[in-house]
């Protein structure tokens, strides 16, 4: 096998990570039916058994992402895997809620290691700029893959064996990556680094976790005090770990990164993708359901096309580089994004699958290209801490959507159908579901009278959720191409800033 066909082939077994965890996010939904009637958990252990996953990967991302750079990325990454695929198998046989959430934050912890791996070795890899956008791009394309085979693979599972069968999965999956990675894949770690600052570790995952935590109850549950001081608390150890990073003379996390205003305004282009993109899917996912009146699988494949779009646009983002520069790019997709969000903002089932396509042939090149330019600015050797970066933001980003944007949707639908709700029993602090459920249980006429109230309440709450969104984005695009303009030839080869000129540079 030539290096070339070599590296290719490797891009391919990196790739299976990336589906493993696309998977596992998409399959435990579907298995959830199941694994409760089974194991009959509390609902604060469904709720762990749920987003213990997620929590535990947004803390560690970075952790992870250095100790790649330290003891070398392949390592990690195969170690990782063996790791993902032990604790999948404890998901698949626990017998109580807690083992399964054990297992859980074990799979969290492992997942972690996965991501960043990848991307450091894809930098590694793919020197030349267009073949890593390319490579990128297949990286990035392999999570809308994941997406759409687990509704597929979930479901045959779940129809004939049990619940547990859904992280069972995941075992070929390790073992085909264990068996390919050492031949395919190359050894690359940060020789010059000497020591692994395990203090600042724990640091930032403790406020990693703590801000992650403290977002998601106050998504959930509102303005209340908890989360409030949870996030306080998330913030103030993260002013602690910065500061720290300052100090130590090899730091967990490199600050010099964000001096760079290319790789800050990519950094906040990704963080600001996912805002959007986690902030709205619920209310999309809660519009057709609940106010078009979709069943939950007429919903589900109503998502197919945006997901193929999502797919489609991963390649097409790295091509396009070939003629266009990727900053121009960038600011392209972020400005489709904001295009698909104000199309949706229309209402009606037409609109917002027209518009959630738009919107997904505008994220897949601001997300992919985005994570392209911050792992190719950043040195080779800190490659791992750089992905972890990246990811770090999406998680962070993702999460502060989900509570940000959720908050405008349940004030303002709040405000348009409370008066109207306390008519019929309900507080005027009830959701737009227990409107629906409520309506259920009324005679025909009184239900007609609800919802007359509560579906209006809820359309114009979630036009304007898309719209403030859809505003956020536009600005973000403006800023991105501004600055992630090409740098203009001065004599002597250099850019108006004093950096090398690079052909079609971000």
């Amino acid at each position: 096998m030539t290096a070339n066909a070599r590296r290719w082939a490797g891009l391919a077994v990196l790739a299976l990570p990336c589906l493993l965890v696309s998977l596992d996010a998409e399959v435990l939904y579907l298995a959830t039916p199941q694994l409760t009637a089974d194991l009959r958990p509390s609902s604060v252990q469904l709720l762990w058994i749920m987003d213990s996953y997620v929590f535990v990967v947004a803390g560690a991302l970075i952790a992870m992402g250095v100790l790649g750079d330290r003891i070398g990325r392949r390592r990690l990454l195969l170690t990782g895997a063996a790791a993902f695929g032990a604790a999948s198998l404890l998901a698949a046989f626990a017998t109580t809620p807690g083992q399964l959430i054990t297992a859980r934050v074990l799979m969290g912890l492992a997942g972690a290691s996965l991501m960043p791996s990848t991307l450091a070795l894809i930098r590694v890899m793919f020197p030349e700029p267009r073949e890593r956008t390319v490579a990128v791009g297949v990286w990035g394309a392999s999570f809308s893959l994941g997406g759409i085979v687990a509704p597929l693979v979930g479901g045959v599972l779940l129809t004939h064996f049990w619940w547990g069968s859904v992280f069972v999965l995941a075992v070929p999956a390790v073992l085909l990556l264990l068996a390919l990675g050492p031949a395919l894949l190359p050894e690359s770690r940060d020789r010059a680094a000497t020591g692994f600052d395990a203090a600042g570790a724990l640091q930032s995952m403790a406020a990693v976790l703590l801000f992650v935590y403290g977002i998601k109850r106050l998504a959930a549950a509102g303005w209340q005090l908890t989360p409030v001081l949870t996030i306080v608390a998330g913030g103030a150890l993260a002013t602690l770990f910065l500061r720290r990073q300052r100090r130590i003379r090899q730091p967990l996390l490199d600050l010099t990164i964000f001096r760079d205003r290319r790789t800050s305004v990519a950094l906040a282009s990704n963080a600001l993708s996912f805002f959007v993109h986690y902030g709205t899917q619920i209310a999309v996912a809660q519009y057709l359901q609940l106010a078009l009146g979709l069943s939950p699988l007429q919903a589900g494949l109503w998502t197919l096309p945006s997901v193929l779009a999502y797919l489609a646009a991963s390649f097409l983002g790295p091509a396009l580089t070939r003629w266009f520069p990727a900053g121009y790019l960038i600011a392209g997709g972020l400005a489709g994004i904001a295009a698909g969000l104000a199309i949706m903002a229309t209402g009606g089932l037409a609109a917002v699958i027209t518009g959630a396509v738009v919107f997904s042939v505008g994220l897949a090149p601001a997300y992919i290209l985005t994570t392209d330019l911050i792992v190719s600015t950043a040195p080779p050797a800190r490659a791992g801490m750089a992905a972890a970066l990246a990811e770090t933001g999406c998680e962070l980003g993702g999460a502060m959507g989900i509570a940000v944007l959720g908050s405008v949707l349940v004030a303002s639908y709040r405000h348009a159908a409370g008066p109207a709700l306390a008519d019929f029993g309900l507080s005027t602090q009830a959701t737009f579901g227990e409107a629906v459920a409520t309506a259920g249980t009324l005679p025909p006429r009184a239900a007609q009278v609800l919802l007359e109230h509560a579906v209006p309440a809820y359309t114009s709450a979630f036009a304007l959720m898309l719209l403030i969104a859809a505003v956020l984005t536009a600005v973000t695009a403006t800023v991105a191409a501004i600055v992630l303009r090409p740098a203009r030839p001065v004599p002597g080869g250099a850019d108006v800033a004093g950096e090398p000129l690079q052909r079609n540079s971000a």
